[in-house]
């Protein structure tokens, strides 16, 4: 029997274990995308972007410049933490 995990669940379109990306509670969400991210690249995240921008919750995307897959841990990692909180502040 193949068991899914929760890091598989957009693979399988069968599995119970899927995104409501429809629901209107969905608190704000910003995806940031590295321009050299090469494990998750721009295409992904951007498609991930125009599926939960259809949800009633603010859905926003930004792409950070000369940044990889590592936003947090790489250099730079306080431009991506004020962008994150800045974009945070203006919802409490």
């Amino acid at each position: 029997m193949l068991r899914f995990s929760r890091r598989t669940a957009n693979l399988n379109r069968w599995t119970e274990a899927k995104v409501d990306t429809a629901h209107p509670e969905r608190g704000p969400l910003l995806i940031i995308s590295g321009e050299k991210d090469h494990t998750v690249p721009w295409a992904l995240s951007n498609a991930a972007y125009r599926r939960q921008r259809r949800n009633p919750g603010i859905t926003e995307i930004i792409e950070m410049k000369d940044r990889g897959h590592a936003l947090t841990i790489d250099h730079g990692w306080r431009d991506v933490a004020d962008t994150a909180l800045t974009f945070v502040r203006r919802f409490v």
